[in-house]
């Protein structure tokens, strides 16, 4: 299992904790009762596991063993989003292969969501059911692969069905917008599609002029890059509230064709800093 495109160490302690148990699941006839009898080795303060069958009902959950033998296939998180729904199209996706989701859900033991980062892989038990195993992580560090994932799935989407295609980019509750991250559209000609922070209709914004705190210009600098590569990563300063010093981002812009034009669809999320 790959974890080097992870920057974090929360992060890849997360897959791995869902891994192993997932093949647990996968070879063990009594995996179930072992994780009922052990809830609190599978709760920690900042992840928990859980297991749902293919329907949305819920076979085990470490942090909220209320929610067992209860079915959540039509559970909404707080800005409207259908979990379940997510984390079956994330199992799909081969751009996704730790299948992440992101939302807004109740951290165990608290009274209001929190924002969290799931992971999850596809197994089948040796009684022969298929099921999902998941892991949650409260308060996430943003991933460049996150970024990535939603990225290549945007100009996927843009390529299979064109047009079309940017009104579910663009619908604030799709996986293409979580918590501060928001993929974007615009062409050569500087015209946006879909804006990183406000609707079209409302302000053109000239993202090939905008400047960060320093001067540079990043949008500029990453379609630059994408002269001679399909892929760029460009890092730009900004000021945050939560810091006195200038933080660091990173857009991540792919180039792409939608109605025989050129496209360029991308998104920013905070710099990892690893520690």
């Amino acid at each position: 299992m790959n974890l080097s495109k992870y920057e974090y160490r929360d992060t890849r302690d997360l897959v791995r904790f869902v891994y192993d148990a997932a093949r647990f699941a996968e070879t063990d006839t009594n995996a179930l009762e072992y994780f009922r009898d052990n809830r609190a080795d599978y709760c920690s303060r900042d992840h928990y596991l859980y297991i749902y069958d293919l329907s949305g009902n819920n076979l085990f959950h470490a942090g909220m063993p209320e929610l067992e033998g209860r079915n959540l296939r039509y559970l909404s998180d707080i800005d409207g989003k259908n979990i379940f729904d997510m984390i079956v199209d994330a199992l799909a996706d081969t751009s996704n292969p730790h299948a992440w989701v992101h939302y807004s859900w109740w951290k165990p033991g608290s009274f209001f969501p929190v924002p969290k980062s799931s992971c999850h892989f596809s197994v089948c038990t040796p009684q022969g059911e298929d099921l999902i195993v998941g892991g949650g992580l409260n308060y996430p560090h943003e991933e460049k692969e996150f970024i990535r994932i939603i990225v290549d799935d945007a100009v996927a989407l843009v390529e299979k069905e064109g047009e079309s295609a940017i009104d579910s980019i663009d619908n604030p509750v799709s996986v293409y917008n979580f918590r501060d991250v928001r993929v974007f559209a615009f062409r050569p000609d500087n015209s946006v599609v879909i804006s990183p922070v406000v609707q079209d209709s409302f302000l053109q914004v000239n993202l090939m002029a905008a400047e960060d705190i320093s001067g540079n210009r990043p949008f500029e600098l990453a379609v630059q890059q994408l002269e001679n590569q399909d892929r760029a990563w460009q890092v730009f300063l900004s000021r945050n509230r939560y810091e006195r010093q200038l933080v660091k981002k990173v857009i991540y812009l792919r180039k792409t064709v939608m109605s025989g034009e050129t496209l360029f669809i991308g998104a920013i999320t905070d710099l990892p800093m690893p520690p």
